[in-house]
């Protein structure tokens, strides 16, 4: 007997997908795994910000994070409930073809995460040498 799928709660779903920003993140992990400094340089908000927006997606269910380091890579994760997974599926689809969107996506190609650079502290002592 193959096991059901458990339901999605939906209300959940639906509010995931009420936000602008969290429907701008779904868009950026549409196909991608994206690191959170990118939605960060990309959204030019602040990384609480997104990060609490990323937990909402998450208790929704819909996004996965890996951790890489000190840095967290999201992902959607799709629903195994069919309808939840079509709801979801028609979104991102309705998303693509918006041009706000479509700039985002774009701004994701030239992203990028230079290293930073060391910061030297003005009249700071000198490592003591052996």
């Amino acid at each position: 007997m193959a096991k059901r799928a458990k339901p999605c709660d939906l209300p959940r779903l639906f509010a995931a997908l009420a936000d602008p920003t969290r429907l701008r993140l779904l868009n950026l992990m549409a196909g991608n795994e994206v690191c959170v400094c990118h939605f960060v340089e990309i959204l030019k908000e602040g990384q609480p910000k997104i990060s609490r927006h990323l937990a909402y997606l998450r208790k929704a269910g819909i996004v996965h994070a890996r951790r890489d380091g000190k840095w967290m890579h999201y992902s959607i994760q799709p629903p195994s409930d069919l309808a939840a997974n079509a709801i979801l599926t028609t979104t991102l689809s309705a998303l693509a073809e918006r041009e706000p969107m479509q700039a985002d996506r774009s701004r994701l190609t030239r992203a990028c995460c230079p290293p930073q650079k060391l910061v030297v502290l003005q009249r700071a002592p000198s490592p003591a040498r052996r």
